[in-house]
């Protein structure tokens, strides 16, 4: 069998280095733009925390830390020094392998703190044939086996206090070491090694290169970014756990490391056409959350669910693209869980956020809308806006066509009547024949802002009026940079370059408005926004936000909303050219 290709490079104060089902990565990030001098073990079970500290050491007497630099491919990790090399690979999704040669390995408690509520105890269990780390934090042991080499020193300490804790690994007569390190709830048998350190990096390779071609079987020179965007996804996605219900692509192993509900609908897309159970598995997570009133979380991870927001209702919109983009068409079963999700989902729209007589819904915040603090929510907080009328009505639509497929006629003919009506009211309240305004729920008061987020309803596409479309596209083509979509125009006296949604780029709203123009019949345009963002993201990666101006990313480096909408725009873009 030919070997796997390394994939590609990446630096890992960018990317997490990690694997597909793992919740824990290497990486020097260990807290929001926490950045820490080695690389740790970061997990992020109960929340992100750095649990050990690995340490590359040289080979004297001393065991100083060894001056190294580091590389990563998907499938191996290594740390590079003058006299020698340390090399990581993932065997499974709770066990790495290292090896040595020329340099030692330090594996220490990453807090040196241990008090009977926090830190990490440590101690050698002989049934266990290891040593082990217990993560008050994480609620997780961390076992350290050695499979060759030289135990060159054990700091045991088990008393409470501040200490270093924790084994150094030198190499033994042959000049090398290997150990283990593998996650553990409570206990297991010792461990035992399932291949050599050369077939557990192939392995590595080889799972990375089979998701690769799924996801991006259509790539080329054309779209450098590809087989980054797809690490990205591959190495962010975690197994079921806690409550995290089924396989799930975090938004990051950074510090973000929750799915929000409507984050996880660019991913779906993404991942449909090669990954369709996993993508499916996207759309529907949240879902498996939803509470009594129909709202579901604004996010979910491991151990917490969130319900003090919500997220757009923007999932109508999604799913028409999901069933378009997947392999195979849905079964009815399939259709009828997701077309009674998606009604209690518009319900709550339509009862609990429309004022008594009112036609259209708001927003209680700005973090409902997704754009946390975009300008059009300065005015007030709870507001009508143009963005969530449009979303709204999307969802109207698919739910008919939904019904229509499930002989739900009835209901077919009322959901269509809903759509019209929600889109008939937006037109004649909010639109002013020129621009899209805002209206405060407890004012009555409407405003505009310099801000893309009244932009939005262009999502509508072809059911806008010709003349409100092309109005909005005159408005975009006002927020584009050489870089891409600012949310606020650069102009604004509110523009901020790293003001989050007051300025930056950001992959949702670039997809959403793409599709709205390319459906609306502004091609060029379209083609336009899609080619300067798959640009940014093979210029600057693939960060939560990049500055409008300068094109830099910005806050979390490996986003995975990010790398989904960068693989979403070039598969069509590379489809559209016959590729």
């Amino acid at each position: 069998m030919t070997a796997a290709p390394p994939g590609p490079a990446f630096s890992v104060h960018d990317i997490p280095f990690s694997t597909y089902g793992s919740w824990f990565d290497l990486s020097p990030v260990v807290a929001e733009k926490t950045y820490a001098e080695d690389l740790h073990l970061v997990s992020h079970q109960n929340g992100m925390h750095g649990v050990l500290r690995l340490v590359p050491l040289d080979t004297t007497a001393e065991h100083d830390r060894a001056e190294t630099s580091v590389e990563a491919t998907p499938g191996l990790l290594s740390w590079i020094g003058e006299s020698g090399r340390v090399d990581l690979a993932y065997e499974s999704p709770d066990t790495v392998r290292l090896r040595g040669s020329g340099l030692g390995i330090g594996v220490l408690a990453a807090a040196r703190a241990l008090t009977p509520f926090s830190g990490t105890y440590f101690f050698h269990d002989p049934a266990a044939a290891g040593h082990v780390f217990t993560s008050y934090e994480t609620g997780r042991r961390y076992r350290v086996t050695v499979l060759s080499g030289i135990l060159a020193e054990v700091t045991e300490v088990q008393t409470l206090g501040s200490a270093d804790r924790g084994v150094a690994v030198t190499a033994d007569a042959g000049g090398t070491w290997e150990i283990a390190i593998d996650e553990l709830d409570t206990a297991r048998p010792p461990y035992v090694s399932s291949g050599t350190f050369d077939d557990v990096v192939e392995s590595a390779r080889r799972a990375f290169a089979d998701f690769a071609d799924a996801v991006a079987p259509w790539r080329s020179p054309a779209t450098p970014a590809a087989e980054l965007a797809a690490y990205v996804l591959w190495s962010a996605t975690v197994r079921p756990a806690g409550l995290v219900t089924r396989p799930a692509v975090l938004m990051s192993k950074h510090w973000m490391d929750k799915v929000w509900s409507w984050d996880h609908c660019f991913n779906a897309l993404a991942l449909a056409p090669g990954c369709p159970e996993l993508a499916l598995d996207q759309f529907a997570l949240p879902f498996d959350h939803q509470e009594a009133a129909g709202a579901l979380p604004d996010s979910v991870t491991h151990s917490e669910v969130l319900y003090n927001f919500v997220k757009p209702p923007i999932h109508g919109w999604a799913f028409g693209h999901l069933r378009r983009l997947l392999p195979a068409p849905l079964r009815q079963d399939q259709l009828g869980e997701v077309y009674a999700r998606l009604e209690r989902w518009t319900a709550f729209w339509l009862t609990a956020r429309r004022a008594p007589g009112a036609e259209l819904p708001y927003y209680q915040h700005g973090n409902d809308s997704g754009w946390d603090n975009a300008t059009t929510f300065d005015p007030e907080r709870v507001v009508v806006t143009a963005d969530l009328a449009a979303f709204l009505v999307l969802q109207l639509r698919e739910l008919a066509e939904l019904a229509e497929e499930l002989g739900k006629e009835d209901a077919a003919r009322r959901w269509t009547a809903a759509a019209e009506e929600t889109q008939a009211a937006l037109l004649d309240q909010l639109w002013t024949g020129e621009r899209f305004v805002a209206r405060g729920v407890a004012s009555g008061d409407t405003w505009s802002s310099a801000g893309l987020l009244d932009l939005m309803p262009i999502a509508l596409g072809e059911h806008l009026p010709r003349e409100v479309s092309s109005a909005l596209a005159d408005r975009i083509k006002a927020h584009l940079t050489p870089y891409g979509l600012a949310t606020e125009l650069p102009t604004s006296p509110h523009y901020l370059a790293d003001g989050y949604w007051r300025g930056p780029i950001w992959a949702p709203a670039t997809v959403l408005v793409e599709d709205g123009l390319r459906r609306a019949g502004h091609q060029r345009l379209a083609d336009d926004i899609s080619a300067r963002f798959r640009v940014l993201c093979e210029t600057h990666g693939f960060a939560e936000n990049f500055d409008a101006v300068t094109g830099t990313g910005l806050r979390d480096r490996a986003y995975t909303w990010t790398a989904g909408s960068y693989l979403l725009l070039a598969a069509a873009h590379a489809h559209r050219d016959g590729h």
